[in-house]
């Protein structure tokens, strides 16, 4: 048994931390860029949160060309508090008991999503975390090049919105050093190997599928203007070269922000990942860039266009076989939370107070692969009270039996979920 790294994984489950998404309160907030997620979070997480959710509705089978019911129940803790002057903890974790159960998973799954303990200088510039930290990458709404720790992060899909994807996933267990200036500030985060491979079993901290290789991440963040926020990253990891990445905001006038994202480096094809074969390295270019525009009434309206250079094209597409091998692909570019389209296109849009109803929330996105022309839409219609939120939520898949959204098992899916906010 390897002691060091025995000790490594059970320091970042008795640890404590996470840090809770951040959504801006409105997303006309200037380069506020992060638009509501499924449960709309504070812009500063609570010391403690509970959660505690249901959702029950019918799913029509694709394979079968029936229908059949889909039921999910969800606990959602998060705490954070302070060990001593200068220490600070957070623990977040997630269990869902889903039926019926993603192929090859067990039907209940629990994500120790974050773990970790930081320490905090005392003029509040210099900082150090050890343990399972999320740490976020990207100004993206449905793709993130440059979002690098994201590989192996999805233990289980309860939702297709990608804020909730990002805000469920598994942390990773690094070092991360951190100092802060006047509108600047420059990171470090180092993630060694833990484990070789991802596990099956729903108890497992699964440090094979976030930390199955030793990893390294520099990123420096500027506010150029009150209008312009940047930041450049440098990324290594075993085996591969450095990739270089970049993202900005910015402010254009009053109502609109503009956002771009970028990624460079060498690596496999995802065909060859999938096919199990290490390929012949070659660069490419990831990038995400968009535009959001608020009105007065509230409505934020999101316009995303995405590429991946290391995703089939068209040839590429046509020539990738029958179902079960374009499944593997697709499968492999969901555990990677990649692109899995050379180009593709998003719309996101949420309306608050829906029709002058305080508290009523309407969410929805459309997913465009270009290659193929399927598509992916999704709707949430959402009202919250002090404690419970009740929602609808549905989503379609459309394309041919061999496209990206035509090949999904479900071809649309409608639930009713209720979630009670434990204060």
């Amino acid at each position: 048994m390897n002691f060091p790294k025995l000790a490594i994984g059970l320091a970042a489950a008795a640890c404590c931390a996470t840090a809770a998404a951040q959504s801006s309160d409105s997303e006309g907030d200037a380069l506020g860029l992060v638009s509501a997620p499924d449960a709309p979070a504070a812009a500063t997480p609570a010391p403690f949160k509970l959660m505690l959710e249901a959702a029950a509705g019918v799913a029509d089978r694709r394979s079968t060309g029936g229908t059949a019911g889909v039921r999910r129940l969800s606990v959602d803790l998060y705490r954070a508090g302070r060990l001593a002057p200068g220490w600070r903890y957070v623990v977040s974790d997630r269990i869902d008991h889903v039926r019926p159960a993603d192929g090859g998973l067990p039907d209940t799954v629990n994500s120790l999503r974050e773990a970790y303990v930081g320490w905090d200088a005392g003029d509040g510039a210099s900082s150090l975390e050890f343990g399972r930290i999320n740490l976020r990458q990207g100004t993206g709404y449905g793709y993130n090049p440059t979002d690098f720790f994201r590989d192996g992060s999805l233990r289980t899909v309860t939702s297709l919105n990608p804020f909730s994807q990002r805000e469920n996933r598994l942390g990773v267990v690094m070092l991360r050093g951190q100092r802060t200036w006047a509108g600047s500030s420059v990171a470090l985060a180092f993630a060694p190997k833990l484990a070789d491979s991802r596990s099956s079993d729903g108890t497992s901290l699964d440090l094979g599928a976030t930390n199955n290789r030793d990893r390294w991440l520099l990123s420096a963040s500027r506010q150029i203007s009150e209008r312009v926020n940047a930041q450049a990253l440098l990324y290594k990891e075993t085996g591969q070269g450095v990739q270089l990445g970049a993202s900005a905001t910015a402010l254009i006038g009053t109502a609109t922000v503009a956002h771009a994202e970028w990624a460079h480096g060498r690596q496999s094809s995802l065909a060859d990942m999938a096919g199990g074969s290490s390929g012949g390295e070659k660069a490419g270019h990831r990038y995400a860039f968009g535009l959001t525009y608020t009105t007065a009434g509230k409505l934020s309206v999101t316009g995303e266009l995405q590429g991946n250079d290391f995703a089939l094209a068209d040839a590429g597409w046509a020539a990738a076989g029958g179902a079960a091998q374009r499944g593997a692909y697709l499968l492999t570019a969901e555990q990677r939370q990649d692109l899995a389209s050379r180009r593709a296109a998003l719309v996101y849009l949420t309306q608050k107070d829906l029709l002058g109803v305080r508290n009523l929330l309407l969410s929805a996105f459309v997913r465009f692969n270009t290659i193929d022309h399927s598509r992916l839409h999704w709707a949430e219609l959402r009202y919250q009270w002090p404690s419970i939120d009740m929602a609808v939520q549905w989503q379609r898949s459309s394309g041919g039996a061999l496209d990206q959204w035509g090949l999904m098992p479900d071809r649309q899916v409608v639930q009713a979920v209720a979630t009670y906010h434990f204060r």
